[in-house]
């Protein structure tokens, strides 16, 4: 145990009694920030280390209560604050923070500075603590962002199954936009029983694919071999797993999501967001947007608002935030297909940026404006409303005015624009 007395600088003091919690595999260490008995207005630094096991994080609660302080932060070093903030977060004020936000003093880095570094952050306010949902929606998460590597590796494990039908020289993966669909799946389970005729395999299609005959017979003109067929076997099987599996992990989600389908119907009328979105958008936000104070903070927490980077009175364009990387990624899909609708607002939106910013900006600047809508849908229960393409046109029609005169201009021509008179 460690103890020394810091005067204390001349900064806005919040809390009378903090602790910084400086976390590790093994071990953490703990300091505690109480004020001196000895010198007034001065600070007792009181600094302990503990285990990780269970026995030893409540020596360490037990260790903080005794010393009554009033908050205690931590910062979210990997997955080692899960168990630390699980227990301590119940009884005090826990505070978890993320480390990009508090930088210590370069040469002086040890663990116990550290958590002494998190105590006088925390005593003076310093600190924002981070988002961490209850625990029913902390399982929700683990079974959506699971499912969705699940799938991943499936699609994998498709690509890999091309990669094989290449080394025969057949070129099944140009005609049909799907190798495991229906039509694509009787074929391989053919070429896996011996079959060999392209023209037996490509009457085995169905559906529209039946159109691409002459194709594929052309495309199944290859060498086949036996190695071949238990690599294709293996990969279908393989496939089928996974994708047996997804559907567990979808009628779990579903059992757990079962008190929320209103806000997953709600949040369905959102172009680009898919009822498997939705799900992974209330995991995530937890559905909850009282925590969110308003739609601007939901957008800065995913990480789809532009950053600040100003200096001496100079704005210079700022990067977004990291945020939220699994609810990022899911909003740029969304927002990929949002824009397909080329009559609907939102795809006036992307080309109108896209005009001036480019693609990239523009679609995050769509990304945003997703983020706008789910916070409104889930904050005030309600469908979201199409604004229309025209929504730009008649907000400004002056405007729009003069771009067409313009337009016109430049093609040598003049115009004349004159009211509508009411039938």
């Amino acid at each position: 145990m460690v103890g020394q007395d810091v005067k204390d600088v001349k900064d806005e003091i919040i809390y009378l009694r903090s602790a910084g919690v400086d976390l590790g595999k093994r071990f953490l260490v703990a300091c505690a920030r109480t004020p001196s008995a000895k010198r007034p207005g001065s600070w007792s630094l009181e600094t302990e280390q503990f285990g990780t096991t269970q026995a030893e994080l409540r020596r360490l609660l037990a260790w903080l209560v005794e010393r009554q302080v009033e908050v205690v932060v931590m910062e979210a070093t990997s997955d080692y604050w899960r168990a630390v903030y699980y227990l301590l977060q119940p009884q005090l004020n826990l505070m978890l923070v993320n480390p990009s936000h508090l930088k210590g003093i370069r040469g002086r880095k040890t663990d116990p500075n550290d958590a002494a570094f998190l105590a006088r952050a925390g005593a003076s306010g310093m600190v924002m603590g981070s988002f961490v949902p209850p625990q029913d929606i902390r399982e929700l998460r683990d079974l959506t962002r699971r499912r969705t590597e699940i799938a991943r590796a499936a699609g994998q494990e498709v690509q890999r199954l091309e990669k094989e039908l290449e080394d025969t020289g057949f070129k099944l993966s140009a005609v049909l936009s799907n190798v495991v669909g229906a039509s694509g799946r009787a074929i391989l389970e053919a070429l896996i029983a011996g079959e060999r005729d392209p023209e037996r395999l490509a009457d085995l299609t169905v559906g529209r694919a039946r159109a691409r005959i002459p194709d594929l017979i052309g495309a199944l003109d290859g060498n086949f071999t036996a190695h071949h067929a238990f690599m294709v076997r293996h990969y279908l099987d393989t496939i089928d797993h996974l994708n047996s599996v997804v559907i567990t992990f979808d009628e779990r989600v579903a059992t757990l999501l079962a008190d929320l389908a209103r806000d997953l119907d709600l949040l369905d009328t959102i172009p680009g967001i898919g009822r498997l979105a939705a799900e992974i958008v209330i995991a995530e936000t937890g559905g909850d947007m009282a925590q969110f104070a308003t739609a601007h903070n939901l957008a800065s927490w995913v990480g789809v608002c532009p950053g600040q980077n100003e200096s001496a009175g100079v704005s210079r364009s700022g990067k977004t935030r990291h945020g939220n990387a699994n609810l990022k990624r899911l909003l740029g899909v969304a927002a990929m297909a949002a824009i397909r609708n080329k009559d609907s607002y939102l795809a006036v939106f992307f080309r109108r940026i896209a005009a001036r910013r480019g693609g990239k900006r523009a679609l995050v600047a769509v990304m945003h404006k997703l983020v706008i809508a789910i916070w409104h849908v889930l904050h005030d229960h309600v469908p979201y409303r199409e604004l229309g393409a025209d929504y730009f046109t008649k907000r400004d029609p002056q405007r729009a005015i003069r771009r067409m005169i313009k337009e016109a201009n430049s093609l040598g021509l003049t115009v004349r624009f004159d009211p509508i008179e009411a039938v």
